[in-house]
């Protein structure tokens, strides 16, 4: 059996972009690919749009980018009644943010990634899409930091096999850097695929907030994060 593909996305307030981004994943729905939306108690009608789009299914989570990622990865492994799911096991997962596009053909690339076993994970390159020069070196030094390290970013639509989720007990309880830790759970499982084709994601966190100052504060609580701050301290700093 060949692998299936389940899309979470994790959401909060998204009703300004949410029917493009799920219009986007229409031509791979055609191919088989589940999409789950995740949602975090959104006050706008994200969910109601949401809703309106056939095939796809729509869960509230508690908020939290892990906790809602984790709570879609979850909806398609159990069938009505509590029993695993048919292809569960087989299934890989792609997190995807709202603000994200991934290439037409990423199902196929993704199979392709993980089709000999050797790696169990991986990511796409970026594009960080807005009107500052600036955004281009971001996502640059973004894509050769990740290749070299293996650690990826939630901004490089991570995708894994679903043992190797469950494997690592899924994404961390932590509200800031669940996808920093996750990577370096999954690393000691394998390398990742790093692919080259780009998603590409919105530069409004960089331009809302000021490029360089965004930049400076990611700096500053990836370092905090390595030199064992708490997560929980680094999002208030976040925020």
């Amino acid at each position: 059996m060949s692998p299936s593909l389940t899309i979470v996305m994790p959401v909060l307030n998204e009703a300004a972009g949410i029917d493009a981004a799920l219009m986007a994943l229409t031509p791979l729905r055609a191919r088989g690919a589940r999409v789950v939306v995740a949602d975090g108690g959104s006050s706008d009608d994200t969910v109601a749009r949401a809703r309106r789009v056939e095939g796809v299914k729509v869960i509230q989570a508690p908020r939290g980018r892990a906790a809602q990622m984790n709570a879609g990865a979850q909806a398609v492994a159990v069938a009505p009644g509590g029993l695993p799911a048919v292809g569960a096991r087989n299934a890989i997962l792609l997190f995807l943010h709202a603000d994200t596009t991934l290439p037409p053909d990423a199902d196929r690339l993704i199979a392709q990634a993980l089709a000999d076993g050797r790696q169990v994970w991986g990511r796409f390159d970026v594009r960080i899409a807005g009107r500052s020069w600036m955004l281009g070196v971001v996502a640059a030094f973004m894509n050769l930091r990740s290749r070299w390290t293996g650690i990826a970013t939630g901004d490089q639509a991570l995708f894994m096999n679903r043992t190797a989720f469950e494997a690592v007990g899924g994404f961390p309880a932590q509200p800031l850097m669940e996808d920093i830790e996750l990577s370096k759970r999954l690393r000691r499982l394998s390398r990742p695929a790093c692919l080259r084709q780009r998603v590409t994601t919105s530069g409004r966190r960089w331009e809302t907030r000021g490029v360089w100052r965004t930049i400076a504060l990611m700096w500053r609580l990836r370092w905090a994060y390595w030199r064992g701050a708490s997560p929980h301290a680094l999002a208030r700093r976040y925020e």
